[in-house]
């Protein structure tokens, strides 16, 4: 493997890293939105703050890495997609600002009317920062995107496009609700168990028919990302992914579905994979291979010592962090944190 390569091979894995963590967060949001009016969603949103309060902020240090990556190995290919795509990230920009400020503002606002705006635009936020996230994937799967090109809504409103962002949409909310179900049994809160694996379990219904239909649309619209999907790497990581996929779907019907987790982390990190090596030898399909997207040999050079220093202390503290998270140990819950306005339901919407 060339040192461009394996920059390459890093960029994938933050997108992954980035899908898996920052795809969690925009779940939670996406059940924020629909879980329903003050009353009957008080619950629910009680878990999914508790739930993302500890690490929601340290998610967009994998979007972060994503930036830092493309900037400085890859900056023909970061002026491409940037110039070409600005719309979409743009708003996805947007949306994350917005959504960070909603969450963060929401909880300590004493006025019912301000926090319900606030719980809106979170929510919202969660719900299309995904998708232009996805539809920018897309565009870029799609091969629509090439070194000059000009800025227009057919590089990222395609059929391939559009069907990426409602996947990333599907599989951000499948993702969310995986993990609030293990962290509602972690909180010992038996009803919202079933509530989030109920959620899980049709979401993951739809993503798997959504991953159908947008294999069958790029047959035709990426067609160079279709053949990479039906032999080689990408093969093999898709069929990985549709392995994790029934592993979670028989967790989430077994009486502890804690392990859930891992098979849908899985899933979603395995798609990601079998898109990433669909594209080879490609970064943008058939306009700019890794080689001709690649900087200078001493930035590249520089980059990959970068990334191992990260590698040794970074991104060791991070899941550190996920760890500590996912135990229970960050925040220490009362019994009237857990009651406390919030009466137990039983088992049921």
């Amino acid at each position: 493997m060339t040192l461009a390569g394996l920059i390459a091979f890093v960029l994938l894995l933050a997108v992954a890293a980035y899908a898996c963590a920052g795809g969690t967060d925009y779940g939670a949001g996406f059940w924020d939105l629909f879980a329903g009016g003050a009353e009957r969603g008080k619950r629910p949103r009680w878990l999914i703050d508790h739930a993302m309060a500890p690490v929601w902020e340290v998610n967009n240090v994998w979007l972060i890495f994503i930036f830092v990556v493309m900037w400085t190995g890859f900056p023909v290919m970061f002026q491409t997609v940037f110039s070409a795509m600005w719309l979409p990230l743009a708003l996805a920009a947007v949306g994350m600002v917005l959504r960070g400020a909603g969450f963060a503002l929401r909880k300590p606002t004493r006025r019912l009317a301000r926090r319900r705006v606030y719980g809106a635009v979170f929510a919202i936020a969660s719900l299309l920062t995904p998708f232009f996230l996805g539809a920018a994937v897309g565009g870029i799967a799609s091969g629509r995107v090439a070194p000059g090109t000009e800025a227009s809504a057919d590089a990222w409103s395609n059929p391939t496009s559009i069907f990426f962002g409602l996947l990333t949409v599907a599989a951000t909310a499948f993702l969310g609700a995986v993990f609030l179900s293990a962290d509602a049994e972690r909180f010992d809160t038996p009803d919202l168990v079933g509530y989030f694996r109920r959620r899980a379990l049709g979401t993951l219904v739809v993503v798997v028919l959504l991953g159908v239909a947008a294999f069958a649309v790029t047959r035709g619209d990426a067609p160079h990302v279709w053949h990479g999907l039906t032999h080689g790497a990408g093969l093999a990581f898709a069929m990985v992914a549709a392995v994790c996929a029934l592993g979670t779907g028989w967790l989430l019907l077994r009486a502890s579905g804690r392990w859930s987790r891992y098979t849908a982390v899985g899933m979603v990190a395995a798609a990601v994979f079998a898109w990433g090596f669909a594209q080879r030898p490609y970064l943008i399909p058939k306009s700019l291979t890794v080689q001709e997207a690649a900087g200078d040999p001493t930035t590249l050079k520089w980059l990959a010592f970068v990334t191992l220093v990260a590698v040794i202390l970074v991104f060791p503290a991070v899941f550190f962090l996920y760890w500590l998270d996912t135990h229970g140990e960050l925040e220490a819950l009362t019994d009237s944190d857990l009651q406390s306005g919030t009466g137990r339901r039983a088992d049921g919407d």
